[in-house]
């Protein structure tokens, strides 16, 4: 396992495996953001090109945020057997 560790972890590869805990909340908050974003805007839409992606996101993300925004409640209250 040693060896497995070590190439899982050597930075020189193109690819790089980082292990973390699932329950990571920063990595919560974010998916729920993709989640709503897939949902309501990029199901539904076609674009020509990159930049007029990019715009219809920046246009989704202010509109969002004049409407809809409020904090995400995080409600994960630990492991209770967790050592």
């Amino acid at each position: 396992m040693d060896s497995r560790a070590d190439f899982l972890s050597d930075e020189s590869h193109r690819i790089r495996f980082v292990y973390i805990p699932k329950h990571t909340s920063c990595l919560n908050q974010i998916e729920c953001w993709f989640s709503i974003l897939v949902r309501r805007l990029l199901k539904r839409i076609t674009v020509r090109s990159t930049e007029e992606l990019s715009q219809k996101i920046l246009n989704f993300i202010d509109y969002f945020n004049q409407h809809f925004a409020k904090p995400f409640v995080w409600k994960f209250k630990g492991f209770k057997d967790h050592k």
